[in-house]
């Protein structure tokens, strides 16, 4: 196997001087009117995660509109109309939980497809598969519970490789000292598509009806997905839209980076599943995603149960919590990269810092939320649980870039597998817990949430690093990069940077 230079011949000290001088150097800009390209795959990827979130919650909503019963009144009176789905919580709480069973099928083979192949096409064809399964979810609902079960396994089947292909592409476009910044905008998606989702689908079942949620919500996502095909690339090289200043950026700093690389290299599967670094990832991941799947899932029956609020009223209230995290996940990003730009605290401590804090707060609010009586108090404080969730992500959440970057997306695709147990699980352990549908038992529900956030911020703040593994520094480069002596389409290849 041979092993690719990036075409320097400097000494160690010397790289180690232009790498420090070239990661915190950003091009200027060439033209008033230019918005650099990496900022524009952000956007489109924020966007592409606020429609996966709108897709994924919009049963969460709808499922309330279709088991309670309505009440009409006209020029004759007032009638009560049954529910028009029986469904027991225990059913429901199937039903809910059922697009997490394909979704986890899918991390690690996304991964590795993603790590071979790229990310973009992966990333558009996971979203418009899932449009057109949405677009049918009503007609399959007419027909059987069983097809609605089945089309949201096969929906969380096309939805599980968007996480790792995203990375896969963060992988090629993020300078190393953007990472979280970049990152997190993307990501922010994934909760601004939830604030959107929850109250826009409580008024759409109120006055459309609920199959207009789905209508509404794939509709808008295949037109995404068009977009995303016509104007993203998959690396900077690719695009003809860059400009020479920003290319040579991306590609300089990547390559300062990571000097030399070898391509083809074989997965260090064994060393990758035997790090502690990796595996405080997987459990970071498990922990946010217990208590965040549980509240995604779960909070518009616990305010109809607790408070007795109607599906449109609760979905406004509902999407606090996650506005909240959409903020604090961009300022978290931007925050963890100032502290690491400026040299005030390693990468290592920084994503410590960042997880930790979140963790704690998270688990503090949710206690307190467990014992109001007040439905303001409830909101501020599942507010504040939910949103300090977006600090713990400039931990964790970018943390694979940092310790393995060729591997990225397959290690995305591990933690994600294990995070998706939440979203299997946590609806049907709520459905037993609530049988009666009392405060009391939604306690029970909290008490759980707030237990695994802290054990996920001790054993993170033990054995999380943000120094690049040996084991991936060994085997560097990207696998499924081509080894031909082309190094134009390498990621780390040269570029006219003079």
């Amino acid at each position: 196997m041979s092993e690719i230079s990036n075409g320097n011949d400097d000494t160690p000290s010397e790289r180690t001087a232009i790498k420090k001088s070239v990661l915190n150097t950003a091009p200027q800009l060439t033209s008033r009117w230019y918005y650099p390209r990496r900022y524009v795959v952000a956007l489109m990827a924020f966007l592409g995660f606020c429609n996966v979130y709108a897709m994924r919650v919009n049963l969460s909503v709808a499922i309330v509109a279709m088991t309670t019963n309505k009440t009409v009144t006209n020029e004759t009176g007032t009638y009560v109309l049954p529910a028009e789905y029986d469904w027991s919580t225990d059913v429901q709480g199937v039903i809910l939980s059922s697009f997490f069973y394909g979704y986890i099928l899918t991390q690690l083979p996304g991964g590795y497809l993603a790590a071979a192949y790229g990310g973009k096409r992966l990333f558009g064809v996971g979203i418009a598969v899932t449009s057109l399964f949405t677009l049918l979810t009503p007609l399959f609902t007419k027909y059987s519970l069983y097809l609605l079960v089945a089309a949201r396994v096969v929906e969380g089947l096309f939805e599980g490789v968007t996480y790792p292909a995203m990375h896969a592409m963060w992988s090629r476009w993020a300078p190393p000292l953007e990472r979280s910044k970049l990152a997190m905008i993307s990501i922010s998606g994934c909760y601004i598509g939830t604030v959107v989702a929850l109250p826009t689908s409580g008024f759409l079942a109120d006055y459309l009806g609920w199959p207009s949620i789905f209508y509404f919500s794939g509709a808008i996502a295949y037109g995404w997905s068009v977009l995303w095909f016509l104007y993203i690339k998959d690396k900077p090289q690719n695009d003809t839209r860059i400009s020479e200043d920003e290319l040579c950026y991306i590609r300089s700093t990547l390559r300062c980076q990571y000097p030399y690389m070898k391509v083809y290299s074989p997965i260090p599967w064994k060393r990758m599943l035997l790090s502690y670094p990796v595996w405080a990832i997987v459990i970071a991941h498990f922990s946010e995603n217990w208590g965040f799947y549980t509240l995604l899932t779960e909070l518009p029956t616990f305010m109809k149960d607790v408070f007795g609020y109607d599906l449109h009223k609760s979905g406004l209230l509902i999407a606090l919590p996650y506005l909240a995290m959409g903020i604090f996940v961009v300022l978290g990003g931007y925050l963890a990269d100032r502290l690491r730009s400026r040299g005030m605290l390693s990468t290592s401590r920084v994503r410590k810092l960042f997880n930790c804090t979140g963790f704690v707060l998270q688990t503090i609010f949710l206690l307190i939320a467990a014992h109001s009586t007040s439905p303001l108090t409830l909101v501020v404080c599942l507010t504040a649980a939910v949103g300090f969730g977006g600090f713990a992500w400039s931990g964790f959440g970018v943390n694979h870039l940092d310790i393995a970057p060729p591997y990225a997306s397959i290690l995305m695709g591990i933690s994600n597998t294990f995070a998706t147990l939440p979203g299997m699980f946590s609806p049907v352990v709520t459905g037993h817990l609530v049988q009666h549908k009392t405060q009391e038992e939604w306690q029970v529900v909290f008490y759980i949430s707030s237990a695994i956030y802290l054990v996920g911020a001790i054993f993170y703040g033990i054995f999380a690093s943000g120094e690049e593994q040996s084991w991936a520094h060994i085997e560097s480069g990207f696998f499924g990069d081509d080894d031909s002596g082309k190094t134009d389409d390498l990621p780390f290849g040269e570029a006219s940077c003079d």
